[in-house]
């Protein structure tokens, strides 16, 4: 079984293949990266149909080689990930949140999201269902921090923002980059906290293993 993982964040990869190495270590996992897809959005500021091409072409690559499944880690870029996934259909092709999702609804109504890239908060709320309420918090600084290779930065402003999430039912990372700062948000907030490397490699493995 060979998984192709589409990155726009250099950060994407350790946290996705860790998830990987722990619940479904025998798959084989290719990885394509393009980071210059986060800072064109980020420039921008919209998902043009120029850059849904270039994911069209990043979803034809990954399947020429062979992928049984793609999933992107990419949080912002949702219409242009639905895009692929009408292409290359019935080959599953998830969103980087939609399992990560789908797990939360389950904990409760009023979810945090929690994010360090602010495209992601602009775009991402809509996938949730519309009974759900979701509070987004950007945690400022964050990915600057994460970029110039100070973690524990990155991590403590994490940990500071999401503790005015308290109030919500569950908290959900919103990107694979911030998934290692679960715990340190549970112990912030009190509240379960969801991430979408875990729930993403769960849902590969039910939907790969079904068709099997």
């Amino acid at each position: 079984m060979r998984i192709a993982l589409i990155h726009a964040l250099k950060h994407s990869i350790a946290p996705i293949e860790t998830a990987f190495a722990k619940a479904w270590p025998e798959v084989r996992l290719m990885n394509l990266l393009d980071d210059s897809l986060s800072a064109d959005l980020a420039r921008d500021g919209v998902l043009s149909d120029t850059m849904t091409e270039r994911f069209l072409a990043l979803g034809d690559y990954a399947a020429a080689t062979g992928a049984n499944g793609i999933l992107f880690t990419c949080s912002a870029f949702g219409p242009c990930i639905e895009a692929v996934a009408r292409a290359h259909a019935p080959m599953p092709v998830l969103r980087p949140n939609e399992a990560m999702i789908e797990r939360a609804v389950t904990l409760g109504q009023r979810i945090g999201l929690l994010s360090t890239f602010p495209p992601t908060l602009a775009s991402m709320p809509e996938e949730f269902p519309a009974a759900v309420e979701v509070v987004p918090k950007l945690a400022e600084g964050a990915l600057a921090a994460l970029d110039r290779g100070d973690r524990a930065t990155h991590d403590r402003l994490i940990a500071d923002a999401s503790r005015d999430l308290r109030d919500c039912d569950v908290i959900a990372l919103a990107q694979f980059s911030i998934a290692a700062t679960a715990p340190l948000v549970a112990e912030a907030t009190g509240r379960p906290v969801v991430t979408t490397p875990e729930s993403a490699v769960d849902k590969l493995m039910r939907l790969l293993k079904a068709g099997a």
